[in-house]
């Protein structure tokens, strides 16, 4: 692959929209007009040269294309947005909509991301090593559902390896979120599809008015939600094509919207769950 060098030149506390920061948006052009692209710091449009050191060699196509960003862009959002192809990697932390209706390829970013990482994500793959914040897979506001397949058989995986926050997989349609860490309330939120992995702790309401899916949990929950029947205690399940070991507690719902959801909970760490 061809590798595309961001060092970002200043540390600004001013929101910088930067959905061109993209292996498509780079592909078939050269470095002098990947510096030349509009990109916007606040109410001001700026040259992307002006705000970050370009270099590199550029390609034909997005599949060929590596972006890497050498250190902390924390203001700078939507780097990635509706990307289809190619990588990028962050090598600090990263700001709001990284790797948004992603459509393909992959996004590593080896610090924490801010709110919506991932929202309405179709296809690919974003990997966080640090913390993600808010909403990470979630829907926007006002729309029906947040992580969906692009098409038969491909969808979107997010893999966190720290903690997350509020509504992760919020009315998540398909695909995948892991979360190694803990995360916070109303995960799964109004969730129709797909699947989230906790290793962590989750605070209450997970699963709430979910209809479909799958949300597995390790750690400790805080509830579970009245609207949630018990069905059964299973010895194992299946993750990542392996078999681990339980004793699980699976329950159905969320039975207020006559939903058909799965929430497996691990026993052991439950102790305070009645079935």
């Amino acid at each position: 692959m061809k590798i595309i060098e961001l060092t970002p030149l200043e540390q600004t506390r001013i929101p910088i929209e930067a959905e061109v920061i993209s292996p498509d948006k780079f592909a078939g052009k050269t470095i002098d007009e990947i510096k030349g692209l509009a990109i916007w710091k606040g109410n001001r449009q700026k040259k992307l040269g002006e705000l970050f050191k370009v270099s590199g060699e550029s390609a034909a196509s997005p599949e060929e294309i590596s972006i890497v960003i050498k250190g902390d862009v924390p203001t700078t959002k939507r780097i990635g947005l509706g990307m289809s192809a190619g990588e990028i990697i962050i090598k600090g932390k990263v700001g709001m909509h990284v790797g948004a209706e992603m459509k393909g390829g992959k996004i590593i970013v080896e610090g924490d991301a801010d709110h919506w990482a991932g929202a309405e994500m179709r296809a690919g793959e974003i990997h966080i090593k640090g913390n993600a914040r808010n909403y990470l897979g979630s829907a926007y506001r006002g729309s029906y559902e947040g992580m969906k397949r692009l098409e038969k058989g491909v969808q979107g995986t997010i893999i966190v390896d720290g903690n997350a926050g509020n509504e992760v997989g919020s009315r998540m349609a398909s695909g995948k979120i892991v979360v190694k860490g803990n995360i916070g309330p109303f995960a799964g939120l109004n969730m129709s599809g797909g699947e989230i992995v906790v290793y962590g702790d989750a605070k209450e309401r997970a699963g709430g008015e979910m209809t479909k899916g799958k949300i597995i949990i390790m750690g400790k929950v805080s509830e579970i939600l009245p609207t949630f029947k018990f069905e059964e205690e299973v010895p194992e399940i299946e993750l990542n094509g392996e078999k681990v070991k339980g004793p699980f507690l699976k329950f159905s719902g969320d039975l207020s919207e006559e939903g058909n959801g799965s929430l497996y909970i691990f026993k052991d760490k439950n102790s305070h769950i009645s079935p």
